[in-house]
């Protein structure tokens, strides 16, 4: 049996993942990374994308992050999600639409900040579609 490493899942409203398991791969801010048992320390922003959780070598579960922090030590590996849902769950007909609306609301934006805000949404939105159209992992 391989050693495991210590995995919590954390959302703003609650924990939604704490478990033993074979091995997590992270969408950094700066690449996917995998982290196994014995990890070096590392600390890294996420970017929006797919968590997936492995055990006897094969994906149990992908949860896509629209971002957030993961803290990584070599017995455990901690998610604090800004979200997380189950990719299972997201529905591809309200993202289309979602998206559809947020690049309305890029267009109509007042100020800078307005903007921003619709454009950091609609990266997010998009990253889901891909996250769906992915056969990675």
């Amino acid at each position: 049996m391989s050693e495991k490493v210590e995995f919590e899942l954390v959302s703003p409203e609650r924990l939604l993942v704490s478990e033993a398991v074979e091995m997590v791969v992270v969408p950094g801010a700066e690449g996917d990374f995998g982290v196994l048992a014995g990890h070096a320390a590392t600390v890294s922003s996420i970017r929006p994308g797919v968590l997936a959780v492995f055990e006897n070598g094969n994906v149990t579960s992908r949860v896509f992050l629209s971002g957030g922090f993961a803290e990584v030590t070599p017995e455990r590996c901690t998610v604090l999600a800004d979200d997380a849902a189950a990719l299972e769950d997201m529905n591809r007909a309200e993202i289309e639409k979602s998206i559809a609306d947020l690049r309305d609301d890029v267009n109509a934006a007042r100020d800078d900040a307005e903007k921003n805000a619709a454009e950091k949404a609609l990266a997010i939105a998009e990253a889901k579609i891909a996250a769906l159209d992915s056969s990675m992992y």
